[in-house]
């Protein structure tokens, strides 16, 4: 009896518990904590990371490699399942998975995605796309344009859309045929538009120094239409070029991205704690760069960016979150964990949907170190 008691009491509180209506899933792409810290560094400024009352840890390896790619790293963001490099919205045996943007779709709920690079870029497509190889850009486009479970879409990638092999036009199609509306600025936008994309480059975006407040305002306008949605919504951004400057051990670049995607956690943050319904999940996909921070003279007086490599590692990224059910992520976790925490802080299961090993696949933790380098240290 006391057991029965103790179950009942537990399963009030859960249903005591407030639920998420709103979500707003937010990636850093490229994005550790040496990437955030750095920002820090520089500016000196506080960040809208300080505000986050809750913050775990992620394992990013993908189902084939220790050391992930966007496209598996964003399919076990957006869904429960890891997968092998370079595979989109596909387990390791090309059986499409369910994404979190797919399942509360279903639940009533309105989405959409805003990208600072192509919309059929890895990390915006493993949401909405099913294809063995992330380059099929012409084909992730085409699944975009006939999706039925994405109410707005903003960034670039216009080239994939009416420059095609095909020679098909296919934002006259979205606009004619398939019920979209396609805008190329942010301007002039029909709020009363339950279905539109802006696709305002041919190419990724500019570089945070030269597109301005695009991110941050994009943010604001996705939020300014989906705020009215009468069953909630699931918004997922990117700050894709931190990933973009890493690669290319650029560090002005990567501190304006950084510092553009923050301004856009801002937006997102600010509308959680006015609202009180709306849970903010921000991480990264996988690091970018193997960046650190040292002071190559040893005399702990200096700090410079150094950078190991012009590819990703496989370093764990952070989770920060806030709102309704900010409290389940925290601990180690791995990447394909968040979307099931997501599901479970908006009061809804989560079903898996395709045949894959439970632990995500083999882990590489038999990886090659030299030592060697290290023994001064």
């Amino acid at each position: 009896m006391l057991g029965m008691m103790t179950a009942c009491n537990k399963k009030q509180k859960e249903e005591e518990q407030p639920k998420a209506v709103n979500v707003i899933y937010m990636i850093g792409d490229g994005m550790a904590l040496p990437q955030v810290y750095a920002a820090m560094l520089a500016t000196g400024e506080e960040m809208s990371f300080e505000q986050f009352p809750y913050i775990g840890v992620v394992e990013t390896h993908s189902a084939s490699n220790e050391i992930t790619d966007s496209a598996a790293g964003g399919t076990a963001l957006a869904s429960d399942h890891k997968t092998n490099n370079a595979m989109l919205g596909m387990n390791p045996d090309t059986i499409p998975v369910k994404t979190v943007l797919e399942a509360l779709y279903e639940q009533g709920k309105e989405t959409g995605i805003v990208v600072t690079s192509y919309v059929t870029h890895a990390t915006p497509a493993a949401f909405y796309a099913e294809v063995p190889h992330r380059r099929q850009y012409e084909d992730i486009a085409m699944q975009l344009a006939e999706s039925d479970n994405i109410n707005l879409i903003i960034g670039g990638g216009r080239k994939h859309f009416n420059q095609r092999k095909d020679s098909l036009n296919l934002i006259e199609k979205m606009e004619n045929e398939l019920g979209w509306k396609v805008y190329d600025t942010l301007d002039n936008i029909d709020y009363g538009c339950k279905k539109y994309a802006v696709i305002a480059d041919d190419g990724h975006m500019p570089t945070a120094a030269d597109r301005g407040d695009f991110l941050p305002r994009a943010v604001k306008t996705a939020l300014k239409t989906l705020d009215d949605a009468e069953k909630g919504f699931f918004l997922m951004v990117e700050g894709s070029q931190i990933d973009f400057a890493c690669h290319g051990h650029d560090s002005t670049w990567m501190m304006d991205e950084m510092m553009d995607f923050d301004y856009a956690v801002q937006v997102a943050l600010d509308y959680a704690k006015e609202k009180g319904n709306t849970l903010v999940v921000v991480t990264a996909d996988h690091e970018t760069g193997g960046l650190t921070l040292p002071d190559p003279q040893g005399k702990y007086t200096n700090v410079v960016f150094n950078y190991s490599t012009g590819s990703h590692t496989c370093l764990p990224v952070l989770v920060y979150a806030y709102g309704p059910g900010a409290e389940q992520f925290t601990g180690w976790m791995q990447n394909r964990d968040l979307k099931a925490k997501i599901m479970n802080a908006c009061g809804l299961e989560n079903v898996s949907d395709s045949l894959v090993e439970k632990d995500g696949g083999k882990h590489f933790k038999a990886v090659k170190v030299n030592l060697d380098s290290n023994r001064n240290n």
